[in-house]
């Protein structure tokens, strides 16, 4: 089961145009320079090791360069929401598999694609204090380690450290409203300045929802902030959007994805006990909200859902079936691209 962080980065920078803003933030000026950003794809697949997929999400894109050449740039981008002593390793797993994987894909070439590795934190633990360097992990013998390190394997991965940017810095990044929009509710989401906060983002919300699909980003990020905020930052959102689209639209928002989930948790409480009735309300608002997202994004890309599917999706309360449609409607041009026995 994905968590509530996962899904909204995976959503929000899983869009090239994003991706490209979140790439262009951290890679070195003479890469950004170099690459075709209007090359830029997003590649099916994952390769983030099953057990995890509840804790984090990857996403993986390949680009080309400027010069023309057939190389590829693979980047993987890997969003984290806690410190993970063993990310440098972990990482590098990933790489190796990603190799793996096009060396059967292009079996007569004879040189490897250039492939970046990029961790996006956001944890509540701090600024990363985990190693970046593979050999950083080894135990070497206490004289001459630099004799020593130079014997282990090396390999490092960059790093987009949200909880050390200032609020300033994050928006003037350069990207669409979206993605400048969720760095800074990454990086606030899990912190009491939240909801102090949040009355300064008013103007970036309009932004947001001005866009060509601002509903649903909209939306997206209100049910973020709902799943990760507590009461203040459910009233923060709150006048905030009654200034950004009227306190009428503003309040069937909130109340469609909080006091429902709420109030659904609480009810099943009385029969069941209050802490089981809240997670189990807690999860069926989940699978109920990732299935309207689906649908949600396969009107505004146009593609026609019957009754008979519509219901079928709505009725799905299995959240890795349901993620894996959301993925898949991301990109999807007919329905059978999402649904698994019609794409079979």
């Amino acid at each position: 089961m994905s968590g509530p962080h996962d899904l909204f980065a995976r959503y929000t920078f899983g869009h090239p145009e994003r991706a490209a803003a979140e790439l262009r933030a951290v890679l070195p000026p003479h890469v950004v320079s170099e690459v075709d950003w209007t090359s830029l794809r997003r590649e099916p697949g994952s390769v983030v090791d099953p057990e995890l997929r509840e804790t984090e999400s990857d996403l993986l894109f390949t680009a080309r360069l400027r010069s023309g050449q057939s190389l590829l740039l693979y980047v993987l981008l890997e969003h984290q929401s806690h410190v993970d002593r063993w990310m440098a390793l972990r990482m590098l797993r990933y790489v190796v598999r990603q190799v793996e994987r096009w060396r059967q894909e292009h079996p007569k070439q004879e040189l490897l694609p250039l492939i970046i590795p990029l961790v996006m934190y956001h944890g509540p633990e701090g600024a990363w204090t985990a190693p970046r360097r593979v050999e950083e992990l080894f135990e070497l013998p206490g004289e001459e380690r630099e004799r020593w390190r130079a014997l282990v394997p090396r390999f490092e991965y960059l790093l987009d450290d949200l909880t050390t940017e200032r609020e300033e810095a994050l928006s003037a990044r350069s990207g669409p409203p979206l993605a400048r929009l969720a760095w800074l509710v990454l990086r606030y989401g899990r912190t009491e300045e939240l909801a102090r906060r949040l009355p300064d983002w008013g103007m970036l919300l309009a932004q947001v929802q001005a866009g060509p699909e601002g509903a649903e980003h909209l939306a997206v990020i209100i049910r973020y902030l709902t799943w990760v905020g507590n009461e203040a930052v459910h009233e923060g959102a709150r006048r905030v959007l009654h200034s950004v689209m009227g306190k009428q639209r503003a309040e069937e928002l909130m109340r469609s994805y909080g006091e429902q989930l709420i109030e659904r948790g609480l009810q099943q409480g009385l029969e069941m006990g209050l802490e089981k009735g809240l997670k189990r309300g807690r999860e069926e608002g989940l699978t109920r909200g990732r299935a309207e997202d689906v649908l949600r994004i396969l009107t505004a890309r146009g593609v026609q859902v019957d009754q008979e599917a519509r219901q079928r999706i709505l009725s799905c309360t299995d959240l890795d079936v349901l993620d894996r449609w959301f993925d898949r409607s991301l990109n999807a041009t007919t329905l059978s691209e999402v649904l698994d026995d019609l794409a079979q």
